[in-house]
């Protein structure tokens, strides 16, 4: 695997990405968790204006469980260019590397898999293996997004019209055949993106249903017993808005939600909230 590596610090950067070359910029240096972001309330707020979240299409990232790695993707419609970006914490200072095509995507709670779409990489003593396949089982499955939780258990979406989450767990040591599921969670116009917790109590998707607030919304379902998941519940309209909001991911340390807001046709940007949002919504028991 080959990475491009910058070892400039970020506040040095400005990336024209179409052509990999490097200026000058007036940022302050980045440091400390987030990029030295303050956290934000109850109210959505744009991600690390600047330094993630600019004028393109970014793409919800996701950190590694450490919390010195980000992958995002940045996706530039009028140049039609897609870029695999990484952020690496150094020292105490961040980095920002352009990542070979096909590197990026879900990272497992462990931190020793990186998933995207029907194939998987592991962590390595020199990076991230070359990609693998997740089985025949999945080869005819067009996926998007894959999230595992700490047990193992597969939840992703498929690359089509309408979309199915689906799961599949791993039993004594075998992964089963995935299944879908059930109208809780597949109703609607378009079904995808989901994200799982780490101990399987919720799910995080975006759909474009009745009811909801714009063209696609967040919605969450809570597992209220093995196997039996609750009625989706919007996520509200303060997440919420009449455009897309969708690509839900919270942080490894459980504080911070994070999801993608499209603003224009060129321009979408990642957004986060306090978790506390998510335990709003939990059913009482």
């Amino acid at each position: 695997m080959k990475l491009v590596y910058h070892s400039i610090p970020l506040v040095l950067l400005a990336v024209a990405f179409s052509n990999a070359v490097y200026s000058k910029n007036k940022l302050p240096s980045i440091e400390g968790p987030y990029f030295g972001q303050t956290p934000p309330g109850m109210t959505p707020e744009v991600f690390a204006p600047d330094i993630v979240s600019k004028e393109h299409r970014d793409w919800t990232g996701w950190f590694t469980p450490d919390m010195k790695e980000y992958y995002f993707t940045r996706n530039n419609r009028k140049a039609r260019t897609s870029t695999k970006m990484m952020l690496k914490l150094v020292d105490g200072q961040w980095h920002e590397q352009v990542l070979d095509s096909g590197i990026g995507g879900s990272i497992s709670p462990d931190g020793k898999t990186m998933h995207s779409g029907n194939t998987y990489r592991v962590r390595t003593d020199k990076g991230w293996s070359e990609p693998k396949s997740l089985g025949a089982a999945f080869k005819d499955i067009p996926i998007m997004v894959l999230s595992v939780s700490s047990n193992g258990t597969y939840i992703f979406d498929e690359r089509e019209v309408t979309g199915t989450i689906r799961y599949s767990r791993l039993i004594n040591g075998k992964r089963e055949t995935p299944k879908a599921f059930g109208k809780q969670i597949n109703s609607g116009k378009w079904t995808a993106h989901p994200f799982v917790a780490p101990d399987e109590s919720y799910i995080i998707w975006d759909s474009e249903r009745e009811g909801g607030y714009g063209k696609t919304d967040l919605y969450i379902s809570f597992q209220i017993k093995d196997g039996v998941w609750s009625e989706a519940i919007n996520l509200g309209d303060k997440i919420n808005t009449p455009g897309p909001d969708t690509g839900a991911v919270v942080s490894p340390d459980g504080k911070y939600l994070f999801f993608n807001r499209k603003f224009s046709e060129d321009d979408s940007d990642i957004m986060w909230i306090d978790a506390k949002v998510i335990e709003q919504l939990r059913p009482k028991m």
